[in-house]
């Protein structure tokens, strides 16, 4: 217990960057995912740019990526991230596997979410002289709101727990502290504060999304 007290500046340093690593990785693979997200509901049959060749490339990459462990993602990315620059270890690199492991799992969510739109309201958006572009990234992300909401709420958690695991290749945040402090000098007492303090984030977290989320839907 006296050397968890000593570690408390580390403690809360290693929260902040794992809020910090987190945050950066939803930005940018949010962004990413958003994007490859309605790209596969757009592209899909029967849908406003029904294309076979473009959405079977693009379900097959996600297909392909998004069911791979993020432990064994982040050995198999390594070659990738030294490839542009990236070393194969530390924060950097945690971010960078990080995001491209939520960018692949928030397409799916998007495109899921996406087609959630009741086809009656296309239909009548069309009817109304709407173009498809401006149905796609206007009427439909408005009507699937809520329930995106709830699915970067699902995400942020996953992300938090990324950040613990990416602790393995010493990307810094909770993960690394209790990989270092706690697991590697048999003090279960550090270790448990990483935990409740990762529990406080997830539930802080999953609160904020789902009032955020009650919100929308009473619009």
């Amino acid at each position: 217990m006296d050397r968890l007290i000593d570690l408390l500046p580390e403690l809360w340093a290693a929260t902040a960057e794992t809020l910090y690593v987190a945050s950066l990785a939803l930005v940018l693979g949010g962004l990413g995912g958003l994007v490859l997200g309605m790209a596969l509901y757009a592209t899909r049959a029967g849908s406003l740019f029904p294309n076979k060749v473009v959405f079977g490339i693009l379900n097959v990459l996600v297909n392909t990526i998004r069911p791979i462990p993020f432990i064994i993602l982040l050995a198999a990315v390594q070659p990738l991230a030294r490839g542009v620059g990236i070393p194969g270890i530390g924060v950097t690199f945690g971010i960078f596997a990080i995001t491209i492991a939520s960018l692949f799992a928030i397409s799916r969510i998007v495109e899921q979410n996406l087609l959630t739109v009741r086809p009656g309201v296309i239909e009548a958006a069309r009817a109304a002289g709407a173009s498809r572009s401006r149905i796609l990234f206007r009427l439909v992300p408005r009507e699937a709101l809520g329930p995106l909401v709830l699915g970067y709420t699902f995400v942020v958690v996953a992300l938090v727990d990324m950040t613990a695991m990416a602790g393995a290749v010493a990307a810094g945040g909770l993960g690394e502290f209790a990989i270092v402090y706690g697991f590697k000098q048999f003090n279960p007492w550090v270790t448990w504060a990483a935990v409740l303090i990762i529990i406080v984030i997830v539930q802080g977290v999953q609160f904020f999304g789902n009032a955020l989320a009650r919100r929308v839907l009473r619009r």
